[in-house]
């Protein structure tokens, strides 16, 4: 799931990073300005070397850093915005919140995650789908996230966000009751599944597999039509139009979000295409 606020929880020990050639294009816009879009993970099991002379090219020459979550740094502020926004009464056990097929599924995940069904009675749908997913990717770590590896090479260069963590969480608050259960079915058998996304996801970001990643954001919770709009389709048309204004204005801005929001005929550089920008792969 490309989302920045999913995975800010885990800490994690240092490790010998690995190679990593991620995906990087370069935008131009009709009157000639330029700008980078460039895929990231939110976190990983070790960290990646990641950097490259056109990486850091294009990062010399930005002038501004666009990103999801400006802040990342802001754990307890980002704890209390999910809190504030994930916690009301008088919810009914998980169990009762999913489909009877998916029972079995339910308790292997909540047992292997340590997480308890009674802790969730104040726990909004969402809320709770997101707590499963951040405990079932426990051994990734946020603190190797591309994203924030991003925002410290910016070197003093505005950062800017294009969702911000309460913007992004608002997204899940917003959703009918009907498609927060499909997303908590979604993450369940993600979790119960011998190989979640997590781990292709960033295998295919570390070799900059942009056909794996497409595959990937068919799957899982972005396979719902409704959930694939909100979550993923509506917010790459929000951020192309930024995008759009901030290469023309001359901003150069260096964009660096999750790497499955550049997949696909709805990923941004075929938004950007389609609106007469020219993206080019060049890593």
């Amino acid at each position: 799931m490309s989302l920045a606020v999913v995975s800010l929880f885990v800490a994690g020990c240092t490790a010998q990073p690995e190679p990593a050639t991620p995906a990087l294009w370069e935008v131009t816009a009709p009157d000639g300005n330029k700008g980078w879009l460039f895929g990231t993970v939110h976190s990983l099991e070790r960290p990646a070397d990641w950097r490259s002379a056109k990486i850091d090219s294009a990062l010399e020459n930005a002038g501004i850093i666009m990103v999801e979550v400006a802040d990342l740094e802001d754990q307890n502020g980002l704890a209390e915005t999910f809190l504030n926004l994930g916690t009301s009464n008088g919810h009914p056990p998980l169990a009762a919140r999913i489909s009877p097929a998916l029972q079995a599924d339910l308790k292997k995940v909540l047992d292997n995650t340590g997480l308890d069904d009674m802790q969730f009675a104040s726990t909004e749908t969402w809320a709770a789908a997101l707590m499963i997913a951040q405990a079932e990717t426990a051994s990734l770590n946020s603190e190797y996230g591309i994203d924030r590896a991003v925002i410290k090479a910016a070197k003093g260069k505005p950062v800017v966000e294009l969702e911000g963590a309460r913007g992004q969480l608002a997204l899940f608050d917003a959703l009918p009751q009907r498609e927060q259960r499909d997303l908590l079915e979604a993450i369940v058998r993600d979790a119960a599944s011998p190989d979640g996304e997590s781990a292709s996801l960033a295998a295919a970001w570390r070799e900059g597999n942009m056909a794996l990643i497409a595959q990937e954001t068919q799957k899982g919770l972005l396979a719902d039509a409704e959930l694939r709009e909100v979550l993923f389709t509506g917010r790459n048309k929000r951020w192309s139009v930024r995008i759009q204004q901030a290469i023309t204005s001359g901003k150069r801005p260096f964009i660096a979000v999750g790497a499955a929001h550049m997949a696909g005929p709805d990923g941004l550089p075929s938004m950007l295409q389609g609106q007469g920008f020219a993206a080019v792969r060049v890593q």
